[in-house]
């Protein structure tokens, strides 16, 4: 099968393919997209769901995010929690011990550096401990609404299976993806690759069967599907 061209009109209609399959399984947006939208893209609110949401489900994520965040609304009030009450609010997350520290540690140099404002430029944000270009990008995108990449696991793993790009890491996607994809699709490719690649495009033997996709998918690295 001769392979399409991957300009605009491609992925608008791949886009609005999977927009329409995830409907019809009754998803949601991922968790920090609905945290970002519940707080109106308040970048502090973004950043403090994202480091939370890292190994932890979006139903966790979503419950410890709304419970710190009502206890810490703003840097100096987290800055200022003990950690111990930190845990406390976002337990059951993964690794809550680990990040109750880093949030504190965080929301204190954003304080020093930056007069406690979220900052806006990639370099800034990884800058900040324990801040990856997967939390860095999904500030910019979704708390200030600057195009850029965002790519975790999920999207990473349906890049590489369509055939768009050829990575061995989510690191080097980003990368990537800026060199195929135009700039538009930047910003919604994370919330509608996450949701995709949790409900159709899973990680173990994903549903090809329901994947508007399925003729044309190279299925890259795809051993078993259903």
């Amino acid at each position: 099968m001769k392979r399409e061209k991957m300009d605009e009109s491609y992925f608008d209609r791949i886009f609005a393919d999977f927009q329409e399959a995830i409907w019809k399984e009754r998803k949601q947006l991922p968790s920090v997209s609905l945290i970002a939208i519940e707080y109106k893209q308040n970048p502090y609110t973004v950043l403090v769901s994202t480091l939370l949401s890292l190994r932890t489900k979006d139903e966790v994520t979503i419950g410890a995010s709304e419970r710190l965040l009502e206890r810490a609304p703003d840097v100096y009030s987290l800055r200022d929690m003990d950690t111990a009450d930190i845990e406390k609010l976002i337990f059951p997350c993964g690794f809550y011990k680990r990040k109750a520290v880093q949030l504190k540690r965080i929301a204190a140099e954003i304080i020093e550096r930056f007069d406690g404002k979220i900052p806006a430029t990639q370099e800034e944000l990884l800058s900040l401990p324990g801040v990856g270009i997967k939390t860095a990008n999904l500030v910019l995108n979704l708390g200030f609404g600057i195009d850029a990449i965002c790519v975790d696991c999920h999207v990473h793993q349906i890049a590489n299976r369509l055939g768009w790009i050829s990575t061995k890491t989510p690191e080097e996607s980003v990368d990537a993806l800026e060199k195929v994809m135009p700039r538009r699709f930047w910003i919604p490719l994370n919330e509608l690759l996450v949701a995709y690649g949790q409900t159709v495009c899973t990680s173990v033997s994903p549903f090809c069967s329901r994947c508007p996709e399925a003729q044309s998918c190279p299925r890259i690295g795809v051993e078993k599907s259903r």
